[in-house]
């Protein structure tokens, strides 16, 4: 048997989409947001509740989820090596993506 939460929704932020439920804490593509201070997710694509499912088409009408910045992180560090044989041809380069820790507070649906 599959055990869900009482509630919880999927959002969608920075093109990737987010199973969430209230007290989670995600990182999500870097959102210019400061630290401390609350942001509101309008694109909800399912939410759940104990009394009904709702399935948006795209969206969820009148369904927000509210969340907390918790602060503004780099992920790991990557390494692309491009590498040519008989050419003399290489390069190095590294990558850090950045990320917002958010905490979600709240999920609304009027």
């Amino acid at each position: 048997m599959l055990y869900l939460p009482t509630m919880f929704a999927v959002i969608k932020t920075g093109g990737k989409q987010y199973l969430v439920q209230p007290g989670d804490k995600i990182k999500v593509e870097k959102l210019d947001v400061e630290e401390g201070k609350e942001i509101t997710f309008s694109e909800v694509l399912l939410y759940i509740n104990d009394k009904n499912i709702e399935i948006g088409s795209p969206v969820v009408k009148d369904a927000k989820v509210k969340a907390k910045v918790l602060s503004q992180t780099k992920g790991e560090k990557l390494i692309i090596f491009k590498y040519k044989p008989k050419k003399r041809y290489k390069r190095k380069i590294g990558h850090r993506q950045k990320f917002t820790e958010v905490e979600i507070i709240k999920i609304e649906n009027k």
